[in-house]
């Protein structure tokens, strides 16, 4: 499979057998990670500063759903997910003329995501007059995170499926008790896939600094659950 480049329109791709790919196959692969990301986001970028509005319309596209899912996890608030997402493609378009390449075109639109959720907890912090401390952790902690393995089965009855809610509620409620630092890295790694590296370059902080807040944040999480397990209250 290979691109060609279009003049006038968008990004067109052939299959082997010289076919035109539909758009929508295009992202889906790209989605799959079938389709190299960073070559078709390079494309994008540059069609896009040549004020191509196809171009960062699929670029709207490619990321919207991973960013909005990520910034209702931080905010907590469908609406308010929808308005900081589009604060973030706003922000997009008009910074994108400035846009280096030096991070990936993901790395760069999470950073502008998560900059916008931290104001967000500012502004909700000062509404209620109250701000959560949280120790920082060491930048020189080069601890390694562990791995968590949850058991898996394939015929849950119905008290097995309740007490799963229970559980997922209880890591939702120890989620939403983290610090936005201790957040933000956490769903990053864990549920946005991103890598050390990425998520030192869009919050720009040391990778160790990355390593102890994800450390820091699994084990806040790993206490609540622990003590639910127990039957202990939160």
């Amino acid at each position: 499979m290979r691109a060609n480049e279009n003049e006038h329109s968008t990004l067109r791709l052939v299959r082997k057998d010289g076919t035109p790919m539909t758009h929508d196959s295009v992202f889906s692969l790209v989605r799959s990670g079938a389709l190299d990301s960073l070559s078709l986001e390079s494309q994008l970028v540059e069609r896009a500063k040549a004020q191509d509005e196809t171009a960062f319309d699929q670029i709207v596209e490619l990321y919207a759903d991973r960013l909005y899912n990520y910034i209702l996890r931080m905010v907590g608030n469908p609406q308010d997910a929808e308005d900081v997402l589009q604060e973030v493609f706003l922000r997009a378009y008009q910074g994108l003329a400035h846009f280096d390449g030096r991070a990936r075109l993901s790395t760069w639109l999470f950073q502008i995501a998560t900059n916008l959720c931290i104001d967000f907890y500012r502004k909700r912090a000062r509404r209620v007059q109250t701000v959560p401390y949280h120790p920082e952790p060491s930048d020189t902690d080069e601890t390694e995170p562990e791995e968590w393995e949850f058991e898996d089965t394939m015929t849950p009855n119905p008290l097995s499926a309740l007490l799963d809610k229970e559980l997922q509620q209880v890591v939702e409620r120890a989620l939403n008790a983290l610090s936005p630092k201790l957040k933000t890295v956490l769903l990053l790694y864990d549920v946005e896939g991103l890598s050390y590296e990425e998520i030192a370059q869009a919050l720009r902080i040391p990778m160790g600094t990355v390593k102890s807040r994800l450390h820091l944040a699994r084990s806040e999480i790993q206490k609540r659950v622990s003590a639910y397990l127990r039957g202990e209250a939160e």
